[in-house]
Order: structure tokens, then C-alpha cells, then sequence
């Protein structure tokens, strides 16, 4: 069974170049624009990992990952924040991710780290 990824990012076409990377390493690709609702989006789907970007609307990457991560159900599935913000790993620790990505980044950057936090 193919290991489910949701990608929460504004950036049509962060989400379209991540789908498609993804997608071609042989992993389920779901996308949302929004945070709107995002621990009911989250229980739908039982995502194996979500990649959150900084300033998703609605709430935000950081209440948007806390929402998550306190949520029982779900408080075991690894996020990866990302964001274009100098201080990304900041933010991260702040919002309680399991890891970052500092955007922009290059392809092998992101396969590594969603295969790494995948394979734990």
C-alpha cells in the first residue's frame, strides 16, 4: 500500500512541483490550499505525513501543526514545516514538527526527508 502524504501550502504550484516529486517516488499525494478544518481533514484522510508551510491560511502552520499534534488520534503522524521564513527551525520547534525544510529547496532535499521521517 502506497504511504499517504498531505501537503498544506498556499503556493499552487509548491503543491503541483511537490505532487508531482512525490507522486513519481510512488507515494498517495493530498493537497489542501487551507487550514480550514484541518484536524477533520487530517482524520479523513490518515495521512503517513504531512508537509505544513508557514503561512497557510486560516490559522497558520504553527496552530495548524499544534492542532494536530494534540489531537491523540493523530499526535504520532510526523509533519515537516516548511516555509520560506529565515528562521524555519525555529518556528518548527515552536509549532512542535518532527522536522523542517527550508524553502526553497531542491528535489533531492525533499525526497530525502520525506523517505527519512517515512522509513522511521
Amino acid at each position: 500500500m502506497d504511504k499517504k502524504i498531505l501537503i498544506c501550502d498556499d503556493d499552487e504550484d509548491i503543491l503541483s512541483i511537490c505532487t508531482y516529486i512525490l507522486e513519481e517516488n510512488g507515494w498517495d499525494v493530498h493537497t489542501r490550499n487551507h487550514c480550514k478544518n484541518i484536524v477533520e481533514t487530517v482524520e479523513e484522510i490518515m495521512p503517513d505525513i504531512i508537509l505544513m508551510d508557514n503561512w497557510i491560511p486560516d490559522m497558520g502552520g504553527i496552530k495548524a501543526t499544534q492542532a494536530i499534534k494534540s489531537t491523540p488520534s493523530l499526535s504520532q503522524i510526523p509533519i515537516i514545516y516548511f516555509s520560506a521564513n529565515n528562521d524555519v527551525k525555529a518556528l518548527a520547534r515552536v509549532a512542535g514538527a518532527d522536522n523542517f525544510l527550508a524553502k526553497p529547496f531542491d528535489i533531492e532535499e525533499l525526497e530525502k526527508i520525506v523517505a527519512s521521517v517515512l522509513n522511521k
